[in-house]
């Protein structure tokens, strides 16, 4: 279940959500997405592993992604029960204590975040909630309750605004001087309040652009893909999408299909994937 909350957190937020069931997979792959996410765990613990080279971390209060720049793996328990909110890349700022940029590839408990006795203040309140339409109206408020003045959040919303609109193919020199600012500004707030760079972010809503357009049960044209996308030939988007989800698009596709086989009446939103 999910729902856009009010303004002014819709300009922050793409939805807030409630989740709870037995997932068909156990463990997902999340490649690198122009997105960030907060969970309020109220089941058993999860896992993530934030990238290949580190350990698998436990969260039982819940977490904070900011914006990844590389693949992560989330690990769900047998059963799950959350709310969460899917922010847009700027969207955590005024909610952190702390620069987003400390947070990329970092994720952290909300205990870190908002502190302990607050925390749990929470997760009680949720838990004891009527419903899952009362306990997104409760994560609501306490988000409004939380929202902060950020200096340079317009200037970063607005720049990031565009670089959406266009998927990622615009001249990110050519918004610093739309936008009054130098670059080295303009890259300064960018990993201040989203935790990466707008050449960084260009890329990743490309990257994710193009893989949205992959339909799995059809085939698949590589080059025309590659191309449309803005890619200079097939071999620079192959080293972009092994760069994105540690696979080959070919490999990526062979799962994406094996999931549509083995779980045919589930729908999968296209840019997670189960791990291998």
């Amino acid at each position: 279940m999910s729902r856009v909350p009010r303004p002014p957190l819709d300009g922050l937020i793409d939805d807030l959500y409630y989740l709870e069931g037995s997932p068909p997979y156990a463990r997902l792959t999340l490649p690198p997405a122009p997105s960030a996410l907060l969970i309020v765990n109220l089941g058993a613990p999860f896992r993530i592993r934030a990238g290949a080279d580190v350990e698998t971390a436990e969260y039982a209060d819940g977490c904070v992604v900011t914006m990844p720049t590389r693949a992560w793996e989330f690990s769900y328990p047998l059963r799950t029960r959350s709310v969460g909110v899917h922010f847009k890349p700027w969207g955590p700022a005024p909610f952190l204590p702390m620069p987003a940029v400390e947070l990329c590839d970092r994720p952290v408990t909300i205990e870190q975040v908002w502190g302990r006795p607050a925390t749990a203040e929470l997760r009680d309140r949720l838990a004891a909630a009527d419903g899952p339409h009362a306990m997104l109206t409760l994560l609501e408020e306490e988000l409004m309750r939380r929202l902060c003045e950020t200096a340079g959040l317009g200037l970063v919303r607005h720049t990031s605004s565009v670089i959406a609109a266009t998927s990622g193919a615009v001249a990110i020199g050519d918004l610093s001087v739309a936008a009054g600012v130098s670059s080295t500004h303009l890259t300064q707030r960018f990993k201040e309040l989203i935790g990466v760079t707008p050449k960084r972010l260009a890329r990743t809503y490309r990257f994710a652009a193009t893989v949205f357009a992959i339909d799995p049960a059809g085939p698949i044209d590589w080059g025309d893909l590659a191309g449309g996308a803005g890619y200079f030939d097939q071999a620079h988007f192959g080293h972009e999408f092994r760069a994105f989800t540690g696979l080959t698009p070919t490999r990526y596709v062979e799962v994406r299909r094996r999931f549509l086989l083995e779980h045919p009446g589930h729908v999968f939103e296209g840019w997670p994937l189960p791990a291998d």
